[in-house]
């Protein structure tokens, strides 16, 4: 292939890539955004939507069913974790880094003990290509980035046009002043906690078909996650948003054009530029 096809197919890449990346970013950007914790299980979270899908696919032999139940599940765990855990330590920003590392290694070796070591495969639910002039490309990936781009918008207008998203949106400006005017702040934070890791568990499960389940692809989505939120701006969901379709196509048309691993670099090195240049990030706010 010349390098027209070359681009447009790096470019199909990068898109896919860039809502997936946004999906799983926004549930951290959402818990540090009204919480003002940084949740270092994250990743976790995505791995655990991915294995949930897997277990559920295997038995009951119904993607559709995983994709529903995958985030339920991991949801249900992160309130559970609310609950037990940073509910009792008053979610103190250092207390909850503290906490979240010892939740990520929970997690990562539950799912050791119980899944194995083993990448394993999940099978997508459709069979289709599409057909290009230069090549056929996955009909699934299409598939995949039109749900995660769903996800999006619903997430957006929950925030924008419902009580709930008025009442996190006041949590977030002032947490006294909201619990001033009757706002449950500590469920609006377990509600928080569990979205956020439905989000991202729901991008696991989506992906899944085309990555496979594994107990430490949590890593690299928790890395990328931060790279995203950083750039963007802490709490910042407009910031999130606009840095995850930079740092995911970018990623792709170098992963495509050159090599996955000089993808990384370039998207490391970009965080490093933007803070350098503006230190709160694309789309952060000065803290008072």
């Amino acid at each position: 292939m010349s390098l027209g096809p070359h681009l447009f197919l790096a470019l199909l890449e990068g898109t896919v890539g860039a809502l997936v990346l946004a999906l799983t970013a926004l549930g951290l950007s959402l818990v540090f955004g009204v919480m003002r914790i940084v949740n270092v299980a994250h990743g976790e979270f995505f791995m655990l939507g991915a294995i949930v899908a897997w277990y559920v696919s295997t038995l009951t032999g119904s993607f559709l069913l995983a994709l529903l139940l995958a985030p339920v599940a991991v949801a249900g765990v992160a309130v559970l974790a609310d609950r037990l855990v940073l509910r009792r330590i008053g979610y103190e920003p250092e207390s909850t880094i503290v906490a979240t590392v010892g939740l990520l290694y929970i997690l990562q070796q539950a799912v050791l003990t119980a899944y194995g070591p083993y990448a394993r495969p999940v099978e997508a639910p459709i069979y289709f290509r599409v057909d290009f002039p230069w090549f056929g490309y996955s009909g699934y990936k299409l598939v995949v980035a039109a749900a995660a781009a769903v996800l999006l918008l619903a997430t957006w207008a929950a925030l924008s046009r419902t009580t709930l998203g008025l009442q996190m949106r006041a949590t977030q400006q002032d947490r006294e002043m909201a619990q001033a005017f009757a706002v449950p702040v500590g469920r609006v934070y377990t509600l928080v906690f569990g979205v956020g890791a439905g989000l991202t568990a729901a991008a696991g499960a989506l992906i899944v078909p085309v990555q496979q389940a594994h107990y430490l692809m949590g890593l690299d989505a928790l890395l990328m996650s931060f790279v995203v939120v950083i750039l963007g701006g802490l709490g910042s969901l407009r910031g999130t948003l606009v840095a995850a379709l930079v740092v995911g196509l970018s990623d792709g048309v170098i992963s495509v054009l050159f090599s996955p691993t000089l993808a990384k670099i370039v998207a490391t090195l970009l965080v490093g530029l933007v803070l350098a240049v503006r230190g709160r990030g694309l789309f952060g706010e000065e803290v008072a």
